[in-house]
């Protein structure tokens, strides 16, 4: 039961622990000792150094790492027509810490133009043996941050018609990836796993928002992105409770979004998180349709060091499997290891290792 399309048997969200001359490089840029050249000739030599190392641990994707992003959402929200990053009172609160006071903000019509990050893609298809995949933040995340703001300053006259840019935007953005070469797309999306909150939900509807209605249009804003990608693209998306430092920021199982998710949303592969019991059980996976839809089980974390055990990783596989045929599950960590530059806490070595251990895992359930 190995396969040879994405989402592979043993998978991986997309960032990862930003490398220390990395880190000097950009202290350096952001000082004036070095200019964006050199920083960007920093940036090339270490995406080529793991890709191979993702090449060599395994696995028949390679992603850059997101090592040329500061954020994982913010740095490709700001570069579309229409949004402009802000300094803000405070950051976003997770559980005992506090990100950077950043946030983005809609200024004018919603569009893409430019060929954002187009750049991004085509260094990494270069240096590749494997598929290379490109991870994007989801359209969703930018209107579950701006809320009903653009439609209060005037910039919309509704959610409708700022959904229907948004979407529109994505579908040019996409479009572009795949005339680049890119068949192996991943939507990183923290909005729908929000609505598996009781809080978020209620947090939605003092804001004047029905996070049933929102979940239904999202679904229809990321099919009209979706509309004019090729057809051998391979499209994911990523469920995120939050990723920052090691903490997180929302709680609560699948079971509010998932047959909206699973079959309203046209996507390929969901990578859901399940390495805590916030992610809830397994049994809202009943939902995903039989056929070539993939679920992605996020079983081995990517908040500590701690190695998982193989053992308990294949029951748990097997424990999904009674809800989704096996032929259409695979694994990989629950999230990246760095949706920021700044890193979750752990070492470099344990985040090979715990790629290296899904490759492992991955192989004696499905095979080589």
């Amino acid at each position: 039961m190995t396969n040879t399309t994405a989402p592979f048997r043993a998978d991986h969200v997309g960032s990862l622990l930003r490398t220390a001359p990395l880190k000097d490089a950009r202290i350096k840029h952001e000082k004036g000792e070095i200019d964006a050249a050199a920083l960007k000739a920093v940036e090339d030599q270490e995406i080529r150094k793991i890709i191979k190392k993702q090449e060599d641990v395994g696995l028949k994707l390679a992603t850059d790492g997101e090592f040329r992003r500061s954020w994982w959402q913010f740095d490709f929200f700001k570069l579309l027509d229409g949004a402009e990053l802000v300094r803000t009172a405070h950051g976003i609160k997770f559980a005992g810490v506090e990100t950077r006071p950043e946030d983005i903000a809609v200024t004018g019509k919603l569009g893409y133009s430019g060929a954002p990050m187009i750049d991004h893609f085509d260094f990494l298809k270069a240096n590749c043996k494997v598929t290379p995949k490109m991870t994007l933040p989801s359209p969703t995340v930018l209107q579950y941050r701006v809320g009903p703001k653009p439609i209060q300053d005037g910039i919309y006259k509704s959610t409708e018609e700022l959904l229907h840019d948004l979407g529109l935007a994505y579908r040019k953005a996409i479009k572009a990836f795949g005339d680049a070469g890119c068949r192996y797309l991943q939507l990183d999306d923290t909005s729908y796993a929000h609505l598996c909150d009781k809080e978020r939900r209620a947090a939605l509807q003092a804001r004047g928002e029905d996070p049933i209605w929102l979940a239904n249009a999202w679904a229809d804003m990321i099919n009209s992105a979706l509309k004019d990608k090729p057809a051998d693209m391979v499209t994911a998306m990523h469920l995120c409770r939050g990723n920052f430092r090691s903490t997180f920021v929302s709680s609560g199982g699948y079971e509010p979004v998932a047959d909206v998710l699973f079959n309203k949303v046209g996507i390929d592969g969901y990578f859901l998180e399940y390495d805590s019991d916030r992610a809830g059980s397994f049994e809202p996976l009943r939902f995903l349709p039989k056929g070539k839809k993939r679920v992605v089980l996020g079983l081995v974390t990517s908040k500590t060091g701690t190695l998982e055990s193989k053992d308990i990783l294949k029951k748990r596989i097997e424990e999904a499997s009674k809800f989704v045929p096996l032929d259409q599950l695979c694994l990989s960590p629950q999230c990246g290891f760095a949706s920021t530059e700044e890193g979750n806490v752990l070492a470099e070595d344990e985040q090979w290792a715990k790629l290296r251990l899904c490759v492992e895992v991955a192989e004696d359930v499905w095979g080589k």
